[in-house]
């Protein structure tokens, strides 16, 4: 019974799992959250991620992140802040339970471009979905840990893989 389930599990993974390698890029929208400062984000991805085999990718990622700041108005002070950046720089890793699904996430430095923001600890656990052979759909989370603050969000994404080989 022992080495038909070893047998059954090694078929089903073994037919199943793919990474993904090349370089990828995508588009992401997000919605700030513990954030009053900022309304919606937006943003860009780029990397090259490398199969370590049928399951395991891990790469390089970079992109720009873009806060769009709310402006508080009320009868006394009207209050118009800064539009946020950052350009995060990080190591990610992706792990491919079935040919379509992946998990993993990024950790790296997130350099601030606007003015008076000068960044911190980036960490983005990611949820993705193959449609198709290149494209894919993800949902994540971006946390920014700034010196006694922290920037976070939940997003969408597209990520469109170009040169993808697909590992057996």
């Amino acid at each position: 019974m022992r080495n038909r389930f070893l047998v059954v599990c090694f078929t089903l993974l073994s037919g199943s799992l793919f990474a993904q390698e090349g370089f990828k890029l995508g588009i992401q929208g997000g919605l700030p959250l513990e954030n009053d400062a900022v309304s919606l984000s937006v943003g860009l991805d780029t990397g090259y991620m490398y199969a370590l085999g049928e399951v395991v990718d891990i790469g390089i990622m970079t992109g720009f992140i873009y806060g769009f700041a709310e402006t508080f108005q009320s009868d006394v002070v009207v209050a118009d802040l800064p539009d946020i950046q950052f350009l995060p720089i990080a190591a990610g890793i992706r792990i491919w339970p079935s040919n379509s699904f992946s998990i993993g996430g990024e950790i790296g430095q997130a350099v601030g471009i606007n003015d008076g923001n000068d960044g911190g600890l980036y960490y983005r656990p990611v949820i993705g979905y193959m449609m198709g052979a290149k494209t894919e759909v993800n949902l994540s989370y971006t946390g920014i840990q700034l010196d006694g603050d922290s920037w976070t969000s939940v997003n969408f994404g597209i990520m469109y893989t170009f040169t993808s080989k697909r590992s057996r």
